[in-house]
């Protein structure tokens, strides 16, 4: 099937406007390439440093045989149920290195916060700007500089970025990424969602609300609903990182042990072919726009709008919110998995999973083939999923849904465009997702409530004062300001309204999670309210028009008022608050030099 017009158009677009960046990186990669070999480059102390706590046959392997040394870089620890399966990987890691001739060392750690369990606390505000601190933290793992591939163990929401970033430092390494996979099926998510909206009118207690979690969050593993970890793990596929069909296989068992060691050997097998696949030549902006074509097809998380762009910028690759709405405007979204769906990921995967949607996008045409990946049947390999046949692998066709409530062929999706809406008008520009919105919700126009803070908006509901349309304006939540948090906790009161039959809708500078759901959200507005955006001049009872057909995000003001009014500071206490207490203000500098989340929210630039 030959590439759709658009994408091939927008991929042009993207390729054209990166050019002096994307060959001023790719020159990078060559110069690291053509370096003599760490053993030759390595002054003897350096090397005897490096080798001197690996056991004796390892340390043969590597000064006398020059084998091949795997550089692990892992975000274990049992905070995370995504990541506490990580903990016995480098063994295996190792294991099979050694079979093959090869070494492995854990070059480093790096650090990874869950999400889940900061919402709605100060340990949030430091939650995007983790990203770009595991990503130096990959890249002071990597500095050791005597690696001849690399092995990224990581799985959920800024840790997959941040090693991605880190790694791309060092493009001239062969690397795949490892996930673990997500934990059984709990509570379904329509129950979850429905204990919680009761929780936040008062008609469910602490200890009720606390039992529906622990029976949704109850085993290692990642989270199963379709948030920013499962997001993660359908980009990586879509780019060819992973050894195919591994995101969504069960932690525990044979066949995640084996595809762990799969892994291994995939990275070994490009050294020992000498086939030129370096992560920085694979992440193209062919392989960039595979992923957005992905994330809008299955409705993913809208935080990659801000950590893709910030992945591609890594590579040379200047992406930005338009090149993700005009892929929306033709990209079919082919999964219903929740928020947009009742089905949690390990239902997706039975029904058919990442094979069946890559398969579907490459026959299409909304996907580009010719495609470097780390195995070398390229993109057309990540069409099938993986079983044991005895102790060995095998990949069979991911073949027709199994059930067409949950995903979909192209022939008839469920939407003809992707979940997701470029917003811009005199409040700036924002995104907004649509596939898991009422579509008698696509367009609100309500007079606005201004918040502060997340606080705010919830003592404001608790007291009955949001019984009415409304377009609730949370400012000063932008990455300048206070580091540009999810506002998760605010989706039950939300929906509850809106299940009350009010038109409400969120407007906001902030993030809301990759669970975003069924209440109409303009979120990351840009540029935000602490920089001198617009949030910062809208007053209570302003009309709002929030409107996902015409991309329209429009105060309703008269234009010479609204020229004249003058721009809200953010209040001194909110200010002080954020730069102290619970690890804030070592962040300071990230928030001070932070970019627009357009731009990626990035803080090294």
């Amino acid at each position: 099937m030959a590439l759709h017009s658009a994408v091939s158009d927008i991929t042009a677009r993207i390729a054209e406007r990166s050019r002096p960046t994307r060959s001023a990186y790719l020159a990078q990669l060559q110069a690291d390439l053509t370096r003599a070999p760490s053993m030759d480059r390595m002054g003897c102390a350096n090397l005897a440093h490096a080798v001197a706590g690996m056991p004796l046959d390892d340390r043969f392997k590597v000064v006398t045989e020059r084998a091949p040394n795997i550089g692990i870089v892992t975000a274990y620890n049992d905070m995370l149920s995504a990541h506490t399966p990580l903990q016995s990987y480098p063994a295996l890691i190792k294991d099979e290195a050694r079979k093959h001739g090869a070494t492995a060392q854990v070059a480093g750690g790096v650090p990874a916060m869950c999400d889940g369990v900061t919402q709605g606390t100060s340990g949030m505000e430091l939650s995007l700007f983790s990203r770009d601190v595991i990503a130096m933290g990959t890249a002071v793992a990597l500095s050791h500089d005597m690696f001849d591939a690399a092995l990224m163990l990581g799985v959920c929401d800024k840790i997959v970025p941040g090693l991605l970033i880190g790694a791309l430092q060092f493009g001239h390494l062969p690397t795949v990424f490892v996930p673990a996979g997500p934990m059984p099926s709990g509570m379904a998510n329509k129950e979850k969602a429905r204990v919680r909206e009761q929780a936040a009118q008062g008609l469910v207690g602490r200890e009720g609300l606390l039992e529906a979690e622990l029976k949704s969050y109850h085993s290692p593993g990642t989270c199963t609903f379709y948030g920013t970890a499962n997001s993660n793990q359908m980009l990586l596929e879509a780019m060819g990182l992973h050894v195919p069909g591994t995101a969504f296989v069960a932690p525990g068992g044979a066949l995640r042990d084996e595809l762990t060691r799969e892994a291994t050997r995939t990275v070994l097998g490009i050294i020992k072919s000498r086939r030129f696949a370096p992560i920085g030549q694979i992440v193209d902006e062919r392989a960039i726009v595979n992923a957005m074509v992905a994330l809008l097809a299955t409705g993913g998380s809208t935080n990659h709008l801000i950590h893709w762009v910030a992945v591609a910028h890594s590579a040379g690759i200047v992406i930005d919110w338009n090149d993700f709405s005009a892929l929306s405007d033709v990209v079919p979204l082919l999964t219903h998995v929740y928020p947009n769906g009742s089905a949690d990921v390990n239902q997706f995967q039975a029904a058919g999973g990442t094979g069946l949607v890559i398969r579907e996008l490459l026959d299409a045409g909304f996907m580009h083939e010719d495609v470097l990946t780390v195995r070398e049947g390229g993109i057309r390999d990540y069409t099938r999923e993986p079983a044991l046949a005895g102790a060995s692998l095998a990949w069979h066709d991911a073949g027709d849904s199994k059930d067409e409530t949950i995903v979909r062929p192209v022939a008839h999706p469920f939407s003809p465009t992707g979940g997701l809406k470029l917003l811009q008008g005199n409040l700036g520009r924002s995104v907004i997702k649509v596939s898991a919105v009422p579509d008698d919700r696509h367009v609100v126009e309500a007079p606005a409530r201004v918040f502060d803070s997340q606080e705010d908006l919830q003592l404001a509901f608790s007291a009955g004062e949001l019984e009415c349309d409304v377009v609730c304006v949370v400012r000063w939540q932008g990455p300048q300001a206070n580091g540009m948090p999810e506002l998760h906790k605010l989706t039950p009161p939300l929906a509850v309204l809106q299940g009350k039959g009010f038109k409400v809708a969120l407007v906001t500078d902030g993030r809301m999670s990759g669970a975003s759901g069924k209440v109409p959200a303009a979120i990351h507005v840009s540029p935000e309210a602490a920089a001198g955006g617009p949030l910062a001049k809208v007053r209570d009872g302003d009309l709002i028009r929030v409107d996902a057909l015409t991309g329209e995000l429009q105060v309703l003001v008269a234009q010479a008022e609204w020229a004249a009014r003058p721009l809200d500071v953010m209040p001194a206490e909110l200010r002080q608050r954020n730069g102290i207490g619970m690890g804030r203000g070592l962040f300071a500098g990230m928030r001070e030099r932070a970019l627009t989340a357009e731009e990626g929210a990035l803080s090294w630039m």
